[in-house]
């Protein structure tokens, strides 16, 4: 019969986190940035985001950006420039979000996998409820286009 010392050391042991490789689409359109809210039974349900997900099997950040947002928000847009990624760890997995700025090609936002998709300003983008992570990005993304958000 086990000892319960060998359960306790076991049960102490370190828990592996699954990781996943996220892109993460930052949409400019005149100015505003699209934006979805998260289905309430999800992960960070409620929370507003940027479009995207994880990348499939050897598929560039820019090219899961771009599909996601396809697949999403029934939005196109083409690639601006892709930021450094970040490394994020919550209790039960750790994400490695690769931003990818685009611009806005075609389409009017459709929430396909969301509660809503929009498109915000500057101001209101700084004071949505987004994962906490996302105050990084943004700040990334500002300091590549400028305060504005615009395009250089």
């Amino acid at each position: 019969m086990p000892r319960n010392v060998d359960l306790v050391s076991a049960l102490d042991a370190p828990v592996c986190k699954p990781a996943h490789e996220v892109a993460l689409a930052l949409v400019l359109h005149d100015g505003r940035w699209l934006v979805a809210r998260r289905k309430s039974d999800a992960h960070l349900g409620g929370l507003w985001e940027f479009p995207g997900g994880k990348l499939a099997a050897d598929e560039t950040p820019a090219q899961a950006a771009i599909r996601e947002l396809s697949e999403e928000c029934a939005v196109e847009a083409t690639l601006l420039h892709v930021l450094d990624p970040v490394t994020y760890e919550y209790a039960d997995r750790t994400v490695r979000l690769t931003p990818v700025i685009c611009a806005w090609t075609s389409g009017e936002p459709q929430p396909l996998c969301a509660d809503v998709c929009r498109w915000v300003s500057t101001e209101e983008l700084v004071r949505l409820d987004m994962p906490r992570v996302n105050a990084t990005i943004i700040r990334a993304a500002l300091e590549r286009l400028g305060a504005d958000g615009r395009t250089r």
